[in-house]
């Protein structure tokens, strides 16, 4: 390969990343909005969920405890309760641990990886 062929090649490059400079400026204000919007989505479902689950178990365990408050069982009783919920502790920090996280611009490292191979292929 003759020095000014590689010369123009490295020239062809240049242009072509410059280009896509300009692609990834635009490309990143989009996948930046579209993660905040998915994180906050997730967050106020998540945190209604929770609110949510709470006060149903809270009134669900309440309701347990005072109907068993008549009879010789209310300690045992009150330990179970407690006991179901360190289940439902631990079950929400498996499920939590467990899940797959999410990969915030995703597309834009795609699009960088094919501009990579696409340079490597002119390059050679």
């Amino acid at each position: 390969m003759t020095i000014q062929r590689t010369l123009s090649n490295w020239r062809r490059i240049g242009h072509f990343c410059a280009g896509r400079l300009v692609d990834y400026g635009e490309l990143i204000p989009i996948e930046l909005a579209e993660t905040k919007k998915r994180v906050l989505h997730e967050i106020v479902a998540l945190v209604a969920l929770t609110i949510g689950a709470l006060f149903t178990l809270s009134f669900v365990s309440i309701a347990v405890i005072v109907t068993a408050a008549g009879t010789p069982h209310l300690v045992l009783t009150a330990w179970c309760v407690a006991g179901a919920w360190l289940a439902v502790a631990v079950i929400a920090v498996i499920v939590m641990m467990s899940r797959k996280p999410a990969e915030p611009f995703q597309l834009l490292r795609d699009q960088v990886r094919r501009d990579v191979e696409a340079i490597r292929e002119v390059a050679q």
